[in-house]
């Protein structure tokens, strides 16, 4: 890995991205925090997954380590696909989708489409990203809200309470949201969804239908092989409007992307190719398969 790490001021290298990324970038949002790992999934009968634990820091450096090397090949090559041979950590991976080949810590993207009952003039939330802000994907519009899945702390716990694709967006949706300070594990005790605001009124509009869920499955980013898990959220109007009303227009990460005075934009297919470079790898295949399968997701 030593041929595509940074340089310190002094001429050594860098121990890892994240390192220099702290140091370079000084993005406000970089923490090491613990993350669920993959560690082994079955399609078989629907998508089962198992997990177990790996930090922040770990992931990212092996994905900025692998995107500087195409970078670097890429540009060496007069700006064409370069080969393997100039490849070397991407080619000793193999198999970019076994999680026992690649340390993987899939995210979860969720793409939020507020469904209009009376007139069928679906609405989706976009978000831009911060690169002041964020270590990752700073300048690019995504689906909203995004997360790694990770545990609130490190306490035991915590870890165990957490471990919940459902609860994991909860929490995304009261930070990106409504603004609300990261869930971070600084309190003593164990989130209790069941009780606390924001977490039961989501809660309630699931199990009462006005929210419904889809877990479409992973998807891989092809420059730094990152993993994602892509999820859609369906929010009835009057429930969306409810859960929402305080909607931020900015919050820890960038600000929310609207047109006509609103922060949100008009799920069409007009409105998806429109955004099309201005969105991440993943948002945009999201979109995509959202808009495919309008149908079933907004249908009754």
């Amino acid at each position: 890995m030593e041929h595509v790490l940074p340089l310190t001021e002094r001429g050594e290298l860098y121990a890892g991205y994240s390192r220099a990324v702290r140091d370079l970038v000084r993005p406000r949002l970089l923490e090491n925090r613990l993350s669920y790992r993959l560690l082994g999934l079955q399609s078989d009968h629907g998508l089962a997954m198992s997990f177990g634990t790996t930090t922040f820091f770990e992931v990212f450096d092996v994905k900025q380590a692998l995107a500087h090397e195409f970078k670097a090949a890429w540009l060496a090559s007069n700006r064409s696909v370069p080969g393997w041979n100039a490849l070397p950590l991407r080619a000793a991976i193999g198999d970019p989708f076994d999680p026992q080949q690649l340390l993987m810590s899939p995210g979860i993207s969720t793409l939020t489409i507020r469904r209009d009952r009376s007139d069928g003039q679906h609405r989706f939330v976009l978000h831009e990203r911060d690169g002041g802000k964020v270590a990752d994907g700073g300048g690019l519009c995504h689906v909203m809200p995004a997360g790694e899945f990770q545990p609130s702390s490190v306490d035991l716990a915590d870890v165990r309470n957490d471990f919940s694709l459902w609860r994991n967006i909860m929490r995304e949706f009261s930070e990106e949201f409504l603004g609300n300070p990261e869930h971070d594990g600084s309190t003593s005790r164990p989130i209790d969804y069941a009780h606390e605001e924001p977490f039961r009124s989501f809660d309630r509009a699931r199990a009462e239908g006005g929210l419904r869920l889809w877990h479409y499955g992973l998807a891989m980013e092809p420059l730094e092989l990152g993993a994602v898990q892509m999820t859609v959220a369906v929010v009835d109007d009057v429930v969306f409007d409810r859960l929402f009303a305080d909607l931020v227009d900015t919050n820890d990460e960038g600000r929310v992307i609207g047109r006509g005075g609103r922060t949100d934009m008009p799920f069409t297919a007009e409105a998806i190719d429109r955004l099309g470079p201005r969105l991440s790898a993943s948002a945009l295949t999201l979109l995509r398969l959202g808009w495919r399968d309008r149908e079933q997701l907004l249908g009754d």
